[in-house]
């Protein structure tokens, strides 16, 4: 079994918060993660797969076919957006690097299996001190 990674790149910002408290509560609880004007990071994305290297390829998997996945489905509906309010996938979610990371596995596991890989690892770097790593139920 081999595992490759490929890592890529978004801006995103959101709000941590619970609907149900109000700002202070919520304050109390996030700190400047609440802010009702949002926040932003450059998050830092690692997804790593896993499998065996086709013998008559002499790899994996095509990385190119792998970024690809990952900037269609991922990047380009990340970057540049506030989670909260534009990604489809995380609605009704608290906008965790938790949730994000487990969402981020959800949306390109089907397509990493049409690709023949398994998935093995989500990482994401929220802040270059905060990551948070997935590795599937």
């Amino acid at each position: 079994m081999i595992y490759i990674t490929r890592r890529e790149r978004f801006c995103s910002a959101h709000r941590l918060f619970n609907p149900e408290w109000d700002d202070d509560k919520n304050n109390e609880i996030y700190g400047g993660c609440s802010n009702p004007k949002w926040h932003g990071h450059n998050y830092i994305l690692w997804v790593t797969v896993k499998g065996n290297v086709k013998q008559d390829l002499g790899y994996l998997a095509d990385m190119k076919e792998i970024s690809k996945i990952i900037r269609e489905h991922i990047i380009t509906k990340l970057d540049h957006k506030n989670i909260n309010l534009e990604v489809e996938f995380m609605q009704g979610k608290r906008i965790s690097t938790e949730n994000l990371a487990i969402a981020i596995w959800e949306q390109l596991e089907p397509f990493m299996k049409m690709l023949g890989v398994e998935m093995h690892a989500v990482k994401l770097e929220e802040t270059e001190n905060n990551y948070v790593e997935y590795f599937g139920n």
